[in-house]
């Protein structure tokens, strides 16, 4: 009864819960529409950040000039030798003496004529004085037997004297003039002698090495424990050439007059132009080897004496051509060059990014190849190309290990 009774207008549906559990929802899918879509995005851009480098940290690198070179690759023969001086001299004194004056060490130029060191000479000054005496003395005596003999013919046309005192006059006047003429020839040993205690460059030259100092003895002959024979070594450094050993069984392929390269183990990079001067006419038997000379066309202060050396002896041109084979040509490391859709380039850095050049490529010369268009001496070029290395591709260079 109390049931049926009941206020029914009290049972009412409470919206205003269910309104304020709706915000809180719809605010979770709002989220997630936008969270979805920027995880895609971020993982586009990771895709693209590995694909394409743009976005990616700076690829290392490392950069290469392009260079002209010879085609040493096309050598038909390549030799070891040394380089040597053709005129060289060690220089020593003609007389034996301590060494008091030495004018020169190593590295100096001299001319021809100039005194390079002088030995002790107060003997030899001696020696020349006591025979300058004797030729005063000898033509003092002359100018007596002079007059002596002058008297004695007088007399003697006068019949005041006999024949024999003539001729004795006579034979005393001969006698000086031997005597003066025996002076005279010791005062020239002496002159010499002393001439030779000074010690002169026999040419234009540089000094090489210095074997003696003061105060040592040294001798014309032979060095012993006590004296040096040697005082200096000098050579001319404008007749250096390469003295190659070839072996027989290649001597056909060599021939006076052929064009060479020549490459300084001290200067890899930097070869000399030269050509066969001489073949040497006679072999060892000992290394079954002939002597080649390889004159330099060309070199600077940096060749030196008794430096190691390869030879590359280049193919002998055509009959009627210039031989364009042995001229050179620009070249950049293989691994510079790279085929971009179908074509050959090379990549140069501009404000830190790697720019396309494209080139004409040639033929290979040893671990290079020839660049014929669109490159130009001097421009450094990438040196190694990765897939990672495109156009626009942020780049860092890395300097070589010195």
């Amino acid at each position: 009864m109390d049931a049926k009774q009941a206020d029914l207008s009290a049972l009412r549906i409470n919206r205003a819960a269910e309104a304020a559990a709706a915000p809180s929802s719809s605010r979770h899918w709002r989220w997630l529409a936008i969270g979805v879509p920027t995880a895609v995005a971020v993982l586009l851009g990771a895709i693209l950040f590995r694909t394409t480098g743009v976005l990616a940290s700076a690829v290392p690198v490392r950069l290469t000039r392009a260079a002209f070179a010879s085609p040493r690759s096309g050598a038909v023969l390549v030799a070891s030798g040394y380089v040597v001086a053709q005129r060289k001299a060690a220089v020593a004194s003609k007389g034996t003496g301590r060494l008091v004056y030495l004018g020169v060490v190593e590295g100096d130029r001299v001319r021809a004529g100039q005194v390079i060191a002088r030995i002790e000479d107060s003997d030899i000054k001696a020696q020349l004085a006591q025979a300058q005496a004797s030729l005063d003395l000898s033509r003092a005596e002359l100018r007596d037997a002079e007059h002596s003999l002058a008297r004695e013919r007088l007399l003697l046309d006068s019949a005041f004297s006999s024949q024999a005192s003539y001729d004795a006059a006579e034979a005393r006047y001969q006698r000086v003039r031997a005597s003066i003429a025996i002076a005279q020839a010791a005062v020239q040993a002496a002159e010499v002698a002393l001439e030779n205690t000074v010690i002169r460059a026999p040419f234009d030259g540089t000094v090489l090495s210095k074997n003696a100092d003061v105060g040592e003895v040294v001798a014309p002959l032979a060095a012993s424990a006590f004296s040096k024979s040697a005082v200096v070594t000098i050579a001319d450094l404008r007749s250096l050439e390469v003295e190659a050993d070839v072996a027989e069984a290649n001597l056909e392929a060599i021939a006076p007059g052929q064009l060479c390269e020549i490459v300084l183990d001290a200067y890899p990079d930097g070869p000399y132009p030269g050509y066969v001067a001489k073949v040497v006419p006679t072999a060892d038997r000992a290394k079954a080897t002939v002597q080649v000379k390889v004159a330099f066309r060309s070199y600077d202060a940096r060749v030196l004496p008794e430096m190691s050396a390869k030879v590359h002896f280049l193919p002998r041109p055509a009959r009627g051509g210039a031989g364009a084979d042995t001229q050179p040509v620009l070249v950049v490391p293989a691994s510079a060059v790279a085929e971009r859709n179908g074509r050959s380039v090379v990549y140069v850095v501009e404000g830190g990014r790697a720019v396309e050049v494209p080139v004409t490529v040639g033929r290979q010369v040893g671990t290079a190849v020839a660049i014929r268009e669109g490159l130009a001496a001097g421009t450094q070029v990438i040196d190694s190309v990765g897939e990672r290395v495109r156009r626009g591709v942020k780049v860092k260079e890395q300097y070589r290990p010195s």
